[in-house]
């Protein structure tokens, strides 16, 4: 039982570890084969789901599943999408959680206290990402970011705009989005968080509206998406990969700021100063990753 609360400076080396995990892949409970294609898929990290992907009658043996894959040769450290704290499901999703102490950690569904994230972490001592889906959660967020055991948000839109009575798919649910986008990466970088990681897109059929998608959120500074096929895995990195001449111009910059030591140069009649060498060690450092 992982009844052991993780002590702040392992939830910080879990913030630095995610730090260059962009895809997250949603498996249901009720087709854990699929786990093991999820990772070859090449995703980063696998969420096994527990919650909106698992019909009401099937839950407890969802359960029975997931601990069954824990217990096999082939469990590889998954993340866990449990119930929100008010439902009925709660309770006997954390007592799974308790019995996995290899879980890579847990994503609490329709989070809205901070007092439900610490209650996780001090119960099973695993990281928490808290999923924004409703208007009492986004005007909680700051008292959220400072709970312990958190590491990260994400947020459901359609959840969301529902909440707040947005029309998905118009104008305003873009301006919508962006805005709780900026919320959550300002939010996070105040608390000292992993970037927030976006919300899923849909449309899997769509690999050139998810490549725009996936570019907008990692231009505003997100860390990641959540993803709903494995085939959007491989747009959405390929989307994120740098440029050979974006490349090319971040090592010179940074081979002359190496060997010489100057903190203002010019390269290709661009100046260059301390804001443009660290995004160019940044670039490489994700690279070469």
């Amino acid at each position: 039982m992982n009844s052991v609360k993780l002590e702040q400076k392992d939830i910080q080396n879990v913030i630095k570890s995610l730090a260059y995990k962009t895809t997250w892949l949603f498996v249901p409970a009720t087709k854990m084969p699929l786990v093991a294609k999820a990772f070859n898929s090449g995703a980063d990290s696998v969420i096994v789901d527990l919650e909106d992907a698992v019909a009401q009658a099937d839950k407890a043996q969802a359960r029975a599943a997931l601990k069954s894959y824990q217990d096999s040769d082939d469990y590889q450290p998954i993340w866990v999408r449990i119930n929100q704290a008010s439902s009925a499901e709660f309770a006997a999703d954390i007592e799974l959680c308790q019995q996995l102490p290899n879980l890579a950690g847990v994503i609490l569904a329709k989070a809205e206290q901070a007092s439900d994230i610490e209650s996780i972490y001090q119960t099973t001592g695993l990281p928490v990402i808290a999923l924004i889906e409703s208007a009492i959660g986004l005007h909680n967020l700051d008292a959220m970011a400072g709970a312990s055991g958190i590491v990260a948000f994400s947020y459901g839109f359609i959840d969301l705009c529902n909440d707040i009575n947005v029309q998905i798919g118009t104008p305003a649910a873009d301006i919508i989005a962006n805005q709780i986008r900026y919320q959550l990466i300002l939010t996070s970088k105040v608390h000292n968080l992993l970037a927030p990681i976006d919300t899923v897109y849909p449309d899997f059929s769509d690999s050139e509206g998810l490549e725009q998608r996936a570019q907008l959120w990692s231009q505003m500074g997100m860390s990641g998406m959540l993803c709903i096929h494995p085939k959007q895995v491989a747009t959405v990195q390929a989307a994120l990969r740098p440029s050979d001449t974006e490349i090319d111009f971040a090592k010179r910059v940074v081979a002359e700021y190496e060997s010489t030591g100057q903190a203002v140069f010019k390269i290709d009649g661009n100046m260059v100063d301390a804001p443009v060498i660290e995004r160019c060690q940044r670039l490489l450092s994700k690279v070469n990753d």
